[in-house]
């Protein structure tokens, strides 16, 4: 266990302030520590403050000060003993505990509705923290109204460098999708790097620190890339590249598994036995994906063909200092894994996993065995245009030539496999648990629109060109009512412009891509291109019917939609309020939102004071050492993309249940309420967030 005894005081009442909670304590024998707590004595459990401490064998003062931003009626302080003391036990003595409350001339607060970006911004950035009255949603009881002016105080001398009013917004308009009014403050003018904050004297309270910095974005960046190495299956996670907090042994490597893994329609047949180790677990779960590994594996390749310079050699990672960048190294484990799930007859395996949710944590302790699926048309034209794309730019990277050209034909070989075998919707059966990985004909016309483009820059060969032309009116870019580009399925929307730059290809074709791209930003699509100040509050506008599962991909991905006019130089004297749409969603996804939440996980090392602390993960779950990043005693692997708010959210947990779209979220991972629609990661989140990230490292 890791306590052997719990001591317990519920049943009184705490309002909104600033707390010290004090006690002397002493291990009279023994090597013990205590984990203080303070939050809800009945559900959901909410957690105002946790840490722990080691215990010396001297009485010693300890003290915490802990903010409570609401008023709570049914409070509990929880004082966890000992440790995992085994048979040796230990005796522990506590004197003087005291909880109190701290005057208000005492107290400035980090407060929860001066929302900036918890990790900073670049000097020459616009600069605006947004400052939020709720109106609905599970904060509609608190207030909140900004002073005449805000300053902005230096971290640690508080000396005051710039003052400005704040602005309402759309003078005091509620927003529908957040259910909050608020105004905006501007400090954009200050551009000297240091550390910040935005303080309110009228009331008393402070944003959450900040930076100001050239390379502000980096250490998040690099934790963000490393969540592909924490998610690789079969990998051993050690020092020096695993924090010892989530080092692992390899996983699913044993009997029956990974390395002989067996067809999952003919189970008992030894002799389906195939190594189909490698890749990434795709989510929260162990199982393996080739149709899902289509928009992370072409995502991340478009961000190294558009950032090349951000992907340095140093990311410790096993293959860091090789000569390769480390993403390329990364995109690399992927494509070793594909190349294993291709037949010898150009066919490609859909999918790889386990046949229950009895998953185990750690992964290396999972004993179950795994299965494979058939070879599909989906998994195979999937697979041809990751192959085709990656030859493309591996051929780039001088180590990496022979590879290059393997990748080459064999997406050649995927091409004519599904040329001339019977198109299926119908493959898995998900007798594999769980997602359904097999996609409509009309979705696999699209991905061979996609595969058709990088095989003919490949080869230049006029029959894959002449496919694009069959195939393009299935991608989104064209498929769709209001095309959206890269918002779904970056892939087809990064294809197609990427074609627009090819020597030889048909102009007429290329102009028509063009012109959709263009006129669709002005026209049926103009609503999620340019920033403008009346769309949201919060900065960072998404269709109210996009807050779905997995909405911060979504977001993402429309950040770096709008950076497409950037890198192609479309409706250039407009690309300030591209860049600015882009640069919004970045400051929501670290921290401007109505949660004033960093959406990734277990950001505090990397300066996010309020980051997730909890996803759905079968290696981070529930009731483990890995469980919350407050509370457990490691928490998760830093880095990890949550999937979102979701006012589709199916569940009764409230919140997320009944709240405006932006606040359909909640930061939790039991298996009640159903949270892997709101937390759980995906590599295709992660890779959107990437992409977008290292425009802003890039430029």
């Amino acid at each position: 266990e890791l306590w052997s005894v719990a001591l317990r005081q519920a049943d009184f009442a705490l309002t909104s302030g600033l707390y010290v909670l004090s006690f002397s304590a002493y291990s009279a024998e023994g090597d013990a520590r205590v984990g203080v707590k303070v939050g809800q004595a009945q559900e959901p459990y909410s957690q105002y403050f946790y840490q722990e401490q080691p215990l010396t064998d001297e009485p010693t003062l300890y003290s915490f000060e802990t903010e409570i931003f609401a008023d709570e009626p049914d409070a509990q302080l929880e004082l966890f003993l000992g440790g995992p003391l085994g048979n040796e036990g230990a005796t522990l003595c506590f004197d003087n505990v005291v909880l109190s409350e701290l005057p208000a001339q005492e107290s400035v607060r980090d407060f929860p509705y001066i929302m900036v970006d918890q990790f900073g911004y670049r000097p020459d950035d616009p600069k605006v923290a947004v400052l939020v009255d709720p109106q609905r949603g599970f904060n509609a009881d608190d207030a909140y109204v900004p002073g005449e002016q805000l300053e902005l105080r230096r971290a640690g001398d508080e000396r005051v460098v710039f003052r400005a009013a704040p602005t309402p917004w759309r003078e005091g308009d509620e927003q529908s999708t957040s259910g909050d009014r608020g105004w905006w403050l501007d400090f954009s003018e200050v551009t000297e790097p240091g550390s910040y904050t935005l303080y309110d004297p009228k009331n008393e309270v402070r944003s959450y620190p900040f930076d100001i910095a050239g390379d502000v974005y980096h250490e998040p960046f690099e934790a963000a890339l490393r969540m592909f190495y924490y998610n690789r299956a079969n990998l051993a996670k050690v020092e020096p590249y695993a924090d010892p907090r989530w080092s692992d042994g390899s996983s699913f490597m044993g009997p029956g598994q990974d390395t002989e893994a067996r067809f999952v329609e003919d189970k008992a047949n030894v002799y389906t036995a195939r190594d189909l180790s490698g890749g990434w677990f795709d989510a929260g779960d162990y199982n393996k994906y080739v149709t899902f590994a289509h928009e992370p594996v072409h995502m991340l390749l478009n961000a190294y063909e558009q950032t090349p310079q951000v992907f340095t050699d140093d990311f410790n990672l096993p293959e860091s200092g090789n000569g390769v960048p480390d993403l390329i190294d990364e995109v690399k484990w992927e494509l070793d894994w594909l190349k294993k799930m291709q037949a010898v007859d150009g066919g490609v395996l859909i999918k790889v996993g386990n046949i229950d949710f009895d998953a185990v944590s750690p992964p290396s302790e999972d004993p179950r065995p795994r299965f494979y699926g058939p070879l599909c048309s989906s998994s195979t034209i999937a697979a041809a245009s990751m192959f085709a794309h990656g030859a493309l730019v591996f051929r780039g990277v001088a180590p990496l030539a022979d590879y290059a050209a393997d990748l080459e034909r064999r997406a050649a070989r995927a091409w004519a496999w599904y040329e001339n075998n019977p198109k299926r919707e119908d493959c898995d059966t998900q007798e594999i648990k769980a997602g359904d990985a097999d996609r409509s004909l009309v979705e696999q016309d699209a991905i061979q629109a996609v595969a058709a483009v990088y095989l003919f820059a490949l080869t230049g060969e006029p029959r894959y060109e002449d496919a694009l032309m069959d195939t393009y009116l299935s991608t989104r870019p064209f498929a769709d009512a209001a095309p959206r580009w890269s918002m779904y399925n970056p892939s087809e929307g990064d294809a197609l412009l990427y074609y627009t730059t090819l020597k030889g290809a048909d102009r007429a074709l290329q102009q028509r891509i063009r012109e959709a791209k263009v006129g669709g930003a002005y026209g049926a699509s103009r609503a999620i291109y340019r920033f403008k100040e009346v769309q949201d509050l919060y900065r960072a506008y998404l269709p109210e019917g996009s807050y779905h599962w997995g909405s911060n991909f979504v977001r993402a991905a429309l950040g770096s939609t709008n950076l497409d006019m950037l890198h192609y130089s479309f409706d250039i004297q407009a690309h300030p309020l591209y860049e600015a749409k882009a640069l919004g969603v970045l400051h929501y996804l670290h921290g401007v939102n109505p949660l004033n939440l960093v959406y990734l996980t277990n950001m505090a090392e990397f300066g996010a004071e309020r980051s997730a602390s909890q996803m759905w993960h079968d290696w981070f779950a529930d009731g483990t050492v890995w469980d919350d990043a407050l509370t457990s005693e490691r928490g998760p692997a830093p880095g990890y993309m949550t999937g979102g708010p979701n006012a589709a959210y199916s569940g009764q947990a409230t919140p997320p249940a009944g709240e405006p779209a932006q606040k359909a979220y909640r930061d939790w991972n039991s298996g009640s309420g159903q949270p892997w629609e709101i937390t759980e990661p995906a590599i295709y989140y992660q890779a959107a967030y990437i992409r977008l990230l290292a425009n802003f490292l890039a430029r």
